[in-house]
């Protein structure tokens, strides 16, 4: 797949399940580990955090591509996860 900016599909949150995040998130003082569920992640998969500027540099930095996300949320998981497990 090529890399295409794409909007990011709201309740997803892929991106803040699937990486681990070696930076200190609210709640998450040492960050979370790779497939582990971020807590600022609410029950509808919107980041509580958005827009915040306590948020971590690397969620704010993350941009959706179809290469990366795929079309459905199922296949951002397991995209992401591949990713994660590559690095």
């Amino acid at each position: 797949m090529k890399t295409q900016p794409m909007a990011c599909r709201l309740g997803c949150g892929a991106c803040c399940i699937a990486p681990s995040i070696s930076s200190p998130i609210p709640g998450m003082p040492n960050g979370k580990k790779a497939g582990e569920r971020c807590i600022q992640l609410d029950e509808r998969n919107l980041c509580k955090l958005f827009g915040d500027a306590s948020r971590p540099k690397v969620c704010s930095d993350f941009s959706a591509t179809l290469d990366v996300c795929g079309t459905t949320n199922a296949q951002a998981l397991a995209l992401i996860t591949e990713l994660e497990e590559l690095t």
